[in-house]
């Protein structure tokens, strides 16, 4: 099954992401651009910039369920972000959707960006990709493997990817835990926290 590919550790899953599609309320895209984040500092991969540093809570609770969960937040409050769970069940691991390529529906999704908006930048970044395909809150836990899902996930072959430091975090930030297909229009900009060390003197 797809989903024991992703019972693995984030980077290795964020890789097994890259080239898949993400179909949601009428919009399908291929994933473009990834983003792993770990766990706790007890957890196998203790990773400072992620949700589920500080342990499990109410918000994020499904990092520390079984692989193959979407889980959502709101950045800045604001836009809503989604993350597919990895690793085994207990541990806390997730990969960020960052960017997608269009594929079907692009008539919805360009409604859900409004007019003005590019075919390429229409899923690029994590609240757009979002915004896109129509992903909310409500979604929060839903079985990507699921076919009944409002929000499905086929994993891909891939392709030749680049990797790089993670976008915005402040802790943790020289990791190269940002994987990207290479030469898709589609992925995003890299841009370094303010808050982050000097490059290099980060983990």
């Amino acid at each position: 099954m797809s989903v024991e590919l992703l019972n693995t550790d984030p980077v290795s899953a964020a890789r097994r992401l890259l080239g898949g599609v993400i179909r949601c309320r009428g919009v399908s895209a291929l994933i473009v651009e990834v983003e792993a984040y770990g766990g706790p500092l007890d957890g196998p991969w203790p990773d400072a910039a992620s949700h589920s540093f500080r342990g499990p809570g109410i918000r994020n609770a499904v990092m520390f369920g079984p692989a193959g969960r979407l889980y959502t937040y709101r950045s800045h409050g604001i836009h809503v972000c989604a993350n597919v769970s990895c690793g085994p069940d207990g541990t806390a691991a997730a990969v960020l959707l960052r960017a997608a390529a269009i594929q079907s529906g692009a008539h919805l999704a360009q409604v859900r960006r409004g007019p003005a908006v590019r075919t390429t930048a229409l899923a690029r970044g994590p609240g757009n990709l979002c915004s896109a395909l129509g992903i909310t809150m409500a979604d929060n836990g839903v079985d990507v493997f699921d076919p009944e899902s409002p929000v499905t996930l086929w994993l891909g072959e891939g392709g030749p990817d680049s990797a790089g430091p993670r976008v915005g975090v402040s802790q943790a930030a020289d990791r190269p835990w940002r994987l990207w297909l290479t030469g898709r229009p589609e992925v995003s900009a890299y841009r370094r926290s303010p808050r982050a060390p000097t490059p290099g003197a980060s983990d």
